[in-house]
């Protein structure tokens, strides 16, 4: 059983399809024992990081977050669910995130020839041997929805890369904790690729 949480924030219903249609039972809860009792966890997200975590610690589901961390349970986080796990953001000054991750989320630079934010497909480059983002053949396309992007202090946790405009880190890993940019529910072959090897974590 795989636990969406639940914590006001949009995308939850399309990361249940992209999961019910490659066939694994799933649940949106906002329940902490459900989730703490779920083989694995996703926390979705779209929409603003310091609404998000106001959500999260009215509802106590920051602690939950990070319990299911500390207990070696597979985590991935996706979009907004990346940033909220590290300290800090741009987008919401003074808001303090879950900490998991040390490292902060700055907004994508100005330039003429770029839109903001990042939208539509980009392709990828997996850095490091990833359990997620493993046999996905030679730069994968995804797709993005996004403004910001993370600044780890800890670059080995970066799993992939996207260029735009310069190289932003887009994924990180370690041992149980996975979270992506991009959102692979709306991410074709490719993200559901990513979703099932997810799901096939041990």
């Amino acid at each position: 059983m795989i636990a969406i949480i639940d914590y006001g924030a949009g995308n939850l219903h399309s990361v249940k399809n992209a999961l019910n249609f490659i066939g694994v039972e799933n649940i949106i809860t906002g329940d902490k024992n459900v989730i703490l009792n779920a083989d694995k966890v996703i926390l979705p997200g779209v929409g603003a990081f310091g609404d998000a975590m106001k959500c999260l610690r009215e509802t106590g589901l920051d602690n939950t977050v990070k319990e299911c961390a500390n207990k070696n349970k597979p985590l991935l986080g996706i979009c907004l669910g990346l940033h909220l796990l590290f300290e800090s953001s741009e987008e919401s000054p003074g808001e303090k995130g879950l900490g998991i991750f040390k490292g902060s989320v700055v907004k994508i630079p100005d330039s003429e020839n770029l839109k903001i934010p990042h939208m539509g497909w980009n392709n990828i480059t997996v850095t490091k041997d990833s359990r997620i983002l493993k046999d996905l053949g030679s730069e994968p396309y995804v797709y993005f929805v996004h403004s910001y992007y993370i600044n780890s202090l800890d670059k080995d946790i970066v799993s992939a890369y996207t260029e735009y405009g310069q190289m932003l880190g887009i994924a990180v890993e370690k041992e149980n904790i996975f979270a992506v940019q991009f959102h692979p529910e709306k991410s074709g072959d490719t993200g559901m690729k990513i979703l099932k090897n997810f799901v096939d974590l041990k």
